[in-house]
């Protein structure tokens, strides 16, 4: 799936269930308490409408999953670890269920990275061998805080339940590789750590798509 056409299919699954259930519809002054799941992890959710037109929420989000993937010709085990809890204001413009939310997280997100070159690779200029090399290890990460903008449409599903759905955007910045660093025989050496410093970039520059991460995600809960 391409990054294009990631918010025209969360476009489509909002429409969906705005057309699905016409009969939602949101009440006031209440709390409601439940999970929420999607693309910002898994995880408790807490919300208050004071009225018609105004509401805030907070969530956490919490998911792990590895995979592997190529860096600059270098091949990774990569274990992606989604950490974050945020806060939202929610303006319901209709005082029905659509609302438009604006709020931060406390971005803890993180991917690791591990790679054992089995046959010499290239890092910057210079061409080592995998006993040179060894295990190279990395982290990277977004900006600690990290600004949320959503449109979301939620109301009652059963007697006491409600479900809801948004779609937006994290705003974490480009993210960063901290501390790049080789377990070889060379790996102290000064001309590998400073091809070290280009590879990092050269990682930096394809993690950069990723500086706005989508959110999509989906809300069961509670309402008392």
């Amino acid at each position: 799936m391409t990054r294009t056409t990631r918010p025209l299919l969360a476009g489509l699954a909002l429409a969906a269930l705005v057309a699905a259930t016409p009969a939602l519809a949101a009440e006031s002054s209440t709390w409601t308490v439940g999970v929420s799941g999607g693309t910002l992890g898994f995880g408790p959710e807490l919300a208050y409408r004071f009225g018609p037109h105004l509401g805030v929420r907070a969530n956490a989000g919490l998911f792990s999953y590895g995979t592997h993937d190529t860096y600059d010709s270098i091949a990774y085990n990569v274990d992606l670890k989604l950490n974050s809890i945020g806060g939202l204001l929610d303006w319901y413009p209709f005082g029905g269920g659509f609302r438009l939310s604006a709020g931060a997280r406390l971005n803890n997100n993180e991917v690791r990275l591990a790679g054992t070159p089995a046959t010499a690779v290239q890092i910057g200029p210079t061409t080592y061998t995998p006993a040179q090399v060894g295990t190279l290890t990395g982290t990277i990460t977004g900006q600690d805080l990290a600004p949320t903008l959503t449109l979301g449409y939620g109301g009652q599903l059963a007697k006491g339940f409600t479900m809801g759905v948004e779609v937006g955007a994290m705003l974490q910045g480009s993210p960063k590789l901290q501390n790049l660093q080789a377990s070889g025989l060379l790996a102290q050496n000064p001309s590998l750590q400073t091809d070290l410093k280009a590879e990092a970039l050269a990682i930096e520059n394809d993690a950069s798509q990723f500086k706005i991460w989508p959110v999509l995600q989906l809300h069961v809960l509670y309402r008392f």
